[in-house]
């Protein structure tokens, strides 16, 4: 297997608004240097001929603020996305609809903090807002937005304002103050293991940002399967 590029490390994404990546989007290293999206990816702008499957597998975490991580087996989740054509070195652009990704909530049955399930009834609910970028199938290289709320709920009722959160998931390294992670290429079956680092901003809840320390960061990481399909 080829030598393969670390992605840039301690990535942060900013927040915005629309459910369409912006070419002027920008993201925020680690040591404060503001670099705008890869100008060389041509966008897509909606999902017309989805050619591109995404599922999420097991062996996937999340962690925030002092917390340690969450193991979370998100199995079952995914969508369909759309993939352009290539625009040099064998990286194209990627674009998932929203509306038809699913990822599975952390509950009793998916998550486990220090080896115990979570308590019966207690669920973190995520809602993907974006997930679009880019990647390199011939060299299992993937770097997407990713922004998504999430929902903390109680026997079905939200106890909590949601958070929003911003990252860059990839297969290279992340790095930030507290945590870091590793990616893994996709191999030759399109799984691997996407990895991401957010700065959380404060709910404004105080009860909700001192149990979780925020503002602070959190980390994804994500154990996932992209396939190429046929459009319909």
């Amino acid at each position: 297997m080829r030598r393969l590029a670390r992605a840039h490390s301690g990535q942060r994404q900013r927040a915005f608004s629309s459910r369409q990546l912006s070419r002027e989007r920008p993201f925020i290293e680690a040591g404060g240097k503001i670099r705008p999206w890869p100008p060389q990816v041509p966008l897509i702008h909606s999902v017309t001929q989805p050619d591109v499957e995404l599922r999420t597998q097991a062996g996937c975490s999340l962690a925030i603020g002092p917390w340690p991580r969450f193991r979370y087996d998100a199995r079952g989740g995914g969508g369909r996305g759309e993939s352009g054509a290539e625009v040099g070195e064998g990286w194209r652009p990627l674009l998932f609809e929203p509306a038809a990704l699913t990822i599975p909530p952390l509950n009793a049955r998916s998550a486990r903090l220090l080896g115990l399930p979570l308590p019966p009834g207690l669920e973190i609910g995520i809602e993907p807002l974006v997930l679009a970028g880019r990647w390199n199938p011939g060299a299992g290289l993937v770097d997407l937005a990713f922004d998504a709320r999430f929902q903390l709920r109680v026997a079905g009722r939200p106890v909590a304002p949601e958070l929003q959160v911003s990252t860059r998931l990839g297969t290279g390294e992340t790095r930030g103050q507290r945590r870091r992670a590793s990616g893994r290429a996709l191999d030759g079956e399109g799984r691997g293991v996407l990895v991401g680092i957010a700065l959380v901003p404060p709910s404004g809840a105080a009860w909700l940002d001192r149990f979780l320390g925020l503002p602070g960061e959190a980390l994804a990481v994500l154990g996932c399967q992209l396939v190429a399909r046929n459009a319909p």
